[in-house]
Order: structure tokens, then sequence, then C-alpha cells
């Protein structure tokens, strides 16, 4: 709090700070402490409106969701609704995985599951196939003004045609290994030892009278 730039943002107390862990130099896991005002049950978020024509988002907003009630995407895309003032019917969300440079829609509003144990399943993001945390990034589409299935970016077709060109290397340098590994044992091998050629074989028998 004494440092020079805490003064420049003027926060009052600690207990308007947020500790975050950092993890691949992207905030992780929130801390928390029991005078902290997240709850256990409170997931922090980082929601970006996507920008129609663009393939880019609106910086990143903080948005609470308490996951207690069972953490459905129901009741998420109704925070997010309720959030950024839209009809929940005119809204689509996606989480991010930056790792793979993917997003993964988070349970289409006409989807129609008849399996209620699927439905449980699929509606459940903290756990498969979303793993919804805090600091997960979530985007937001405004069907009113974007019609576009595509929840990517410009970075993420760059990111994705890196992580394939490595993917490459990688391969052929292990070919190439393996040839080389291959060329060595081949050469190390003993060459089978040529035989004699053969030669007559005369007995002489002395004569006894």
């Amino acid at each position: 709090m004494t440092l020079p730039p805490f003064l420049e943002f003027g926060v009052p107390s600690p207990a308007h700070l947020r500790a975050w862990t950092v993890e691949r130099k992207r905030p992780g896991r929130l801390l928390r402490t029991d005078r902290q005002p997240l709850s256990p049950q409170d997931v922090l978020l980082r929601t970006q409106v996507r920008i129609p024509g663009e393939r880019t988002y609106a910086p990143a907003l903080d948005l609470v969701w308490n996951a207690a009630q069972g953490g459905t995407a129901g009741s998420l895309r109704q925070r997010v609704a309720d959030f950024y003032r839209l009809p929940v019917e005119k809204i689509e969300i996606a989480k991010y995985f930056p790792e793979k440079f993917e997003w993964l829609p988070i349970s289409s509003w006409n989807q129609q599951i008849t399996k209620r144990k699927k439905k449980k399943k699929q509606d459940y993001l903290q756990g498969a196939p979303y793993y919804l945390k805090d600091g997960d990034t979530i985007g937001v589409k405004n069907l009113l003004i974007d019609d576009d299935d595509d929840f990517s970016t410009i970075r993420d077709d760059t990111g994705k045609e890196k992580q394939k060109q490595r993917a490459l290397g990688r391969r052929k340098s292990q070919e190439a290994l393996h040839e080389q590994s291959s060329y060595i044992l081949s050469s190390a091998e003993t060459p089978a030892r040529p035989r004699a050629p053969e030669t007559s074989l005369s007995i002489h028998v002395g004569s006894f009278r």
C-alpha cells in the first residue's frame, strides 16, 4: 500500500484489493480469507463482449457469479445478461481456453437435452468439460447486433498456427533422431566373418605287405 504505483490509484485499504495466483503468466486462483467479501461459492470471472465484425473483444470486466445454486449454465447466462443489461435469450457465452486458443460455447439457449442425467452433467460448469474457476475468461456475444457463430479471434488463429508449427518441428526432430539412431546401430553391428575357401583332403595309406 505504500508503493508509489498504489498511490496513483488511490486504493483506500487492503480490503479493496484482490490477490491472485499467477499461472502461466495469467490470473489463476483468487485468494480468499474470512475478511474478504467474496465467499467460497462466488466465482470471479473476466467477461469480454465480442465486437461485431472485428473478431476481437472489448476490455475485460470482472463479474462475480454465485455458484451456490448448482453452478448451472442457466444461472451463469442469467447473471451475465443482468450484468450487461441484455435479454437472456439474446446472448451467447463461451469459456476461453488460452492454452489451446479455443472457445467452448456454454449451453446454447435453445439447446434441447431430453435425458435428465445428461442435462445435469452438461449444466454443471465447475465440472467437465468447462471446469469453470476464478480468473476464467467468458466471451459474451450480443445477438441483437452480432449473429456470427464464431467466438475466435485473429490472435487465436495466430496462436494455433504457431502451435501447429511447433508440433511439426518436434515431429521432424524426432524422426531425424530416430533415423540417426538406426544408422548408428546398423554401423556398430560386427560384420559376419567370411568363410574360408574349401580345400581338398587327401589320405595316404601306407603299404603293409
